[in-house]
């Protein structure tokens, strides 16, 4: 079972700097465009293949996201890291479309390669 977030909660975690890792569920065309600051991109289907190496804290606070409510893809990579044993996933399930709408920032490009 997954949980939804809301914007007004995860804005408070963040503000609290509570440890979470960001995940747009999006295909990286879009994380490109535009992302919540400091998200990875792990796009829906391809969950089993990244998360992995990307999420190697299967006990981390996970938030995914993807483009707005009636967008399916953080739900699908939500249910999936809860699958696969990560034990603390939210979905913020009306995602990047409402985080723009409250005019909170974004960034925009593709995620600086690992050191």
């Amino acid at each position: 079972m997954v949980t939804k977030i809301t914007r007004d909660a995860l804005e408070a975690k963040l503000e609290r700097g509570e440890d979470i890792v960001l995940v747009e569920a999006l295909p990286p065309m879009y994380y490109e465009d535009a992302h919540l600051p400091g998200a990875i991109n792990i796009p829906h289907d391809r969950v089993d293949e990244l998360a992995p190496s990307l999420l190697p804290n299967k006990s981390a606070q996970i938030v995914v996201y993807c483009a707005n409510a009636p967008c399916q893809n953080s739900g699908i990579a939500a249910r999936r890291l809860a699958s696969l044993g990560y034990t603390d996933v939210l979905d913020y399930d009306d995602g990047k479309q409402d985080w723009i709408e409250a005019g909170l920032p974004v960034e925009r490009g593709a995620p600086m390669p690992a050191r």
